[in-house]
């Protein structure tokens, strides 16, 4: 006992059945009834729906499905977590405080339930993508838990089944430990593309896997990357540039050294940028850029590499020292480096992969890990969609939603179902299409 009386019970109106019968009256009448009549037949009755027998539904809307969740839920998830880094904890804090629980492994369920329907047109993303004519490529580490001490131990003895065989997408090479996520940007018909893949490849193997699917017809396009070996596609030839930017980088480390030569290298190389701008400003086309870049450009390149070659040739700078590296670097590389002054289309740098790794970086900052393959591919999946929408200006949700609902019109035609052209098909589809679609069977709802 803690001293405390209980609450008086709560009291119960008293009807008696002269009353009763003249609300019932009105309420046959069609009379409508005070606040307190309600009350007093509730009283009486229990409930207002014994009042003539009947029981009335409200009728579902015609948008919504049989299922408990509705398809933009995962569409959310999915752009919350692989967008903008948000990871399933936080979003399950985050229903929790606004009184609609949802559990991380409900979330996961849900994203990765919906990713068949997304797969159609992440393939043919990739298929665009190996016919463009520019192609960004670099990588940054990663880590998938399945794969890492204990657990690969136990993964691997359990590789028995040709399921378990089947869901490696690529063979370990045994001096490997390291696990990254590929980035590759493609600029096809104008139109940019963003593709990620995590795993044990590194970038250039990543990339050869996407211009296996190109057409034979077409020749070999340009790959704009850092002058690291892995980066390269093997056998697949590219046109190679390198990035102006990761030389310029190995400069500026340098320039609390070695003032006033880093000084002179970074305002030959700010010429370059700013002519670069100009050219973009003035919408110049890629023939008429390479024309302006040869003209602006080349001289002062070419002053460039003099002074670079003459700092090595007559010992004026240390060859192991850090400015000597960086201007043995460039000098190494200075024909990829110079790509822009010969080929139309060559950009200068490898930035636009850099900002697409962000995306990648965010995950694994807030997110930590995958952990398991599969959960790995959705997240590619989800993350090269989401990209994609917001390098062609697309609501990367409205386009999540729209592959959901229109699932078997995405299977059948995933070319006419891109981020940059969905709007059109949808236009096409009559505004009374019914409920969502079912999606693909072949669920990847396993273990994220």
């Amino acid at each position: 006992m803690n001293g405390k009386q209980k609450p008086p019970p709560p009291k119960i109106m008293e009807v008696d059945q002269k009353q009763l019968d003249e609300l019932l009256e009105h309420a046959e009448a069609g009379q409508v009834l005070s606040e307190e009549e309600c009350q007093l037949l509730r009283a009486a009755f229990g409930s207002l729906s014994y009042l003539c027998g009947k029981v009335f539904t409200a009728q579902v809307p015609q948008d919504v499905g049989p299922d408990k969740y509705d398809i933009t839920v995962a569409s959310m998830i999915g752009l919350l977590k692989y967008g903008t880094g948000m990871p399933f904890n936080r979003q399950a804090g985050l229903q929790e405080s606004l009184g609609v629980p949802l559990p991380a492994s409900t979330q996961w369920k849900l994203v990765a339930e919906a990713a068949p329907s997304l797969r159609p047109a992440h393939e043919e993303l990739i298929r665009q993508a190996a016919q463009g004519d520019l192609v960004y490529n670099d990588d940054t580490t990663n880590r998938i838990l399945e794969r890492m001490g204990k657990r690969l131990e136990k993964a691997e003895a359990k590789k028995g089944s040709a399921a378990q065989s089947e869901k490696a997408d690529e063979e370990k090479d045994p001096e490997r430990c390291g696990i990254f996520t590929s980035g590759i940007v493609c600029s096809c018909a104008g139109q940019l593309i963003a593709l990620f893949f995590t795993g044990w490849k590194h970038a250039g193997e990543n990339l050869r896997d996407v211009l296996v699917r190109r057409a034979a017809q077409l020749g070999p396009p340009i790959q704009m990357c850092d002058a690291l070996s892995h980066n390269l596609p093997g056998e697949l030839k590219t046109i190679l540039a390198h990035c102006l930017a990761h030389a310029r980088r190995k400069f500026v480390d340098v320039v609390e050294y070695f003032g006033q030569d880093v000084r002179y290298v970074l305002k030959v190389l700010a010429v370059i940028y700013k002519n670069d701008e100009e050219a973009r400003k003035q919408n110049l086309s890629p023939e008429a850029r390479l024309q302006w870049h040869q003209a602006q450009s080349a001289p002062v390149m070419k002053e460039l590499h003099q002074w670079l070659t003459r700092q090595i040739e007559d010992r004026l700078v240390e060859p192991n020292s850090g400015l000597g590296q960086a201007i043995t670097f460039m000098l190494k590389h200075w024909s990829e480096l110079t790509l822009f002054l010969r080929q139309a289309g060559a950009p200068l740098d490898n930035n636009v992969c850099e900002r697409a790794l962000k995306k990648v970086i965010l995950h694994r900052k807030n997110a930590m890990f995958y952990l398991t393959d599969n959960g790995a591919r959705v997240g590619d999946m989800y993350m090269s969609l989401i990209y994609t929408c917001q390098l062609c200006g697309a609501n990367p949700f409205d386009y999540l939603t729209a592959l959901q609902r229109h699932a078997p019109q995405v299977a059948a035609h995933p070319q006419d179902w891109m981020p940059w052209n969905y709007r059109d098909a949808l236009a096409l589809i009559p505004a009374t299409a019914g409920p969502p679609a079912t999606a693909p069977t072949d669920s990847l709802a396993t273990v994220p």
